[in-house]
């Protein structure tokens, strides 16, 4: 089932076209890579499927609905860049961060009831940081508080997640134990993953589907294929590749490129 569904999709300002001709289909279950170079389109793209900005042109459909639709964005979750980098004076306990994640579905100044509780202990434990909660978000490393960011998303149920760029500012340690909680989300728990990234080599053995964007398609496919592509050197400008940060050999011998 398609769950994202993008044809033609265009996004111009007066200035200049940002997006062209993109379309793709993502099915319920994939792992996605979105991948590009700075200001190729990548964060506008993300941006329309959040329904934040509207496209100039194209069409998308969520869960099966028209853009317009806005009965389906509560099912996506979304996780924004440089989360570890929050303002060291910022008040809120990893609860209450938490807890923000419940805002859009809840009317102004309403108590959380039992049922956002609950929700909101399920989110803890997935995200492994219950023994957190009652901290303040500037006692916590940046791997913690990446994890405070994912469990916010998840609270309200979403069946879409979308990272972008969530790991800067965290070791490599924890980026690992981060990319193995996201295979975790997207294997035992069903949830449609799409991750916005510069690097693929890090989760290049765990994604199914690779996006390649610079103002328009330049591939959407594997990311085995991806690997011995020549859309890289297209989306780079120069003659690129990518190296699996897990050293795995990939044969290029017989790339649908």
């Amino acid at each position: 089932m398609s769950i994202i569904r993008v044809r033609d999709l265009e996004y111009r300002t007066k200035e200049q076209l940002i997006l062209g001709g993109i379309g793709f289909d993502i099915q319920k279950g994939d792992y996605v890579a979105l991948i590009g170079p700075n200001g190729g389109g990548k964060t506008t793209l993300v941006k329309v499927l959040l329904g934040l900005i509207e496209p100039t042109g194209g069409s998308v459909e969520l869960f099966g609905d028209p853009y317009r639709s806005t009965r389906h964005y509560k099912k996506i979750g979304y996780v924004p860049q440089n989360v570890t980098l929050l303002d060291q004076n910022f008040p809120l306990s990893v609860y209450e961060t938490v807890s923000l994640g419940l805002a859009a579905q809840k009317p102004w100044f309403s108590f959380l009831g039992k049922n956002d509780q609950d929700k909101i202990e399920r989110a803890l434990e997935s995200a492994s940081i219950a023994h957190l909660r009652e901290k303040n978000l500037s006692e916590l490393s940046g791997g913690q508080r990446q994890r405070v960011m994912i469990a916010r998303a998840l609270v309200s149920d979403p069946e879409i997640l979308i990272l972008d760029e969530p790991s800067t500012g965290v070791d490599i340690i924890s980026q690992h134990k981060f990319y193995q909680f996201l295979k975790s989300l997207n294997t035992n728990k069903n949830i449609t993953i799409i991750f916005i990234t510069h690097d693929m080599g890090v989760i290049a053995d765990d994604v199914n589907r690779v996006l390649a964007v610079n103002q328009e398609l330049l591939y959407s496919g594997s990311a085995r294929d991806m690997l011995c592509c020549e859309a890289v050197s297209q989306l780079y400008g120069t003659k690129s590749h990518i190296v699996s940060h897990h050293h795995h050999h990939h044969d290029c011998s017989g790339s649908a490129c």
